[in-house]
């Protein structure tokens, strides 16, 4: 049983399909990415896991259990999702947005020990615990959204666009947290524009075009695809 499977789903906005029955499945601990251009549908698949949009179609299960739309409760159920551009409470202090992670939380012995391993992963942010949130670099401020997420004690991180934004260095840092999470337990479900580092990363991917899933596989064989080469790696092929 898959820990996050996908089946046949569809989005539309208004008369706009932005995905037409996409099907996946996520194993647990696995690092799982979805690769494609703009507006291919990877950042509504996400939305449409979390629940924050209603599919016209298909089914979503976690675990083996249907999840629903209700965003509080796949939260809950084990879900949590790092949106693009960060979303964090740019007028609360470092620690308070780290604090709203756990907020469905009671485990307060374990909340403890999840705060001070987020403080153990991103120094940098121990350093700026009492700093107002929205003052952080752009660097900063997708750590404390990857922070928020492991204080939610999820078992499937759901991560959008991570390194959009960011300078090469920062990229890189991004990256070996990513792995860092999977090292911590967590199961990963990856949309990323930089298909190389994504692919360099993960253990198998999807290509979405245009609302579908156009290719899937172990991710050094869609790495080594001509065509995925081509489109969005930056290789040329004969």
């Amino acid at each position: 049983m898959s820990m996050l499977s996908v089946r046949d789903l569809h989005v539309a906005y208004g008369g706009i399909k932005a995905l037409r029955g996409v099907s996946l499945d996520v194993e647990e601990g696995e690092i799982v990415t979805i690769i494609g251009a703009n507006g291919a549908g990877k950042s509504t698949l996400l939305n449409s896991v979390s629940g924050f949009l209603k599919p016209s179609k298909g089914s979503v299960s976690f675990k083996g259990e249907a999840i629903g739309r209700n965003p509080a409760r796949i939260v809950k159920a084990g879900i949590c999702h790092v949106p693009e551009g960060r979303l964090i409470f740019a007028n609360l202090t470092v620690e308070d947005n780290l604090r709203l992670g756990a907020y469905l939380r009671s485990d307060r012995k374990k909340m403890a020990s999840d705060l001070e391993r987020v403080w153990g992963l991103f120094p940098r942010l121990l350093e700026r615990r009492r700093q107002i949130a929205g003052t952080l670099s752009g660097g900063e401020q997708q750590m404390l959204a990857m922070g928020r997420a492991l204080m939610t004690d999820g078992d499937l991180v759901l991560l959008d666009e991570p390194s959009l934004g960011l300078a090469p260095l920062l990229v890189r840092t991004v990256f070996e947290i990513v792995r860092e999470f999977r090292g911590l337990g967590k199961t990963i479900l990856l949309v990323e524009q930089n298909a190389r580092k994504a692919l360099e990363v993960a253990d198998r991917a999807y290509v979405l075009e245009q609302g579908r899933i156009v290719s899937a596989g172990p991710a050094k064989e869609i790495a080594a695809d001509p065509s995925v080469k081509a489109a969005y790696l930056g290789v040329a092929t004969d």
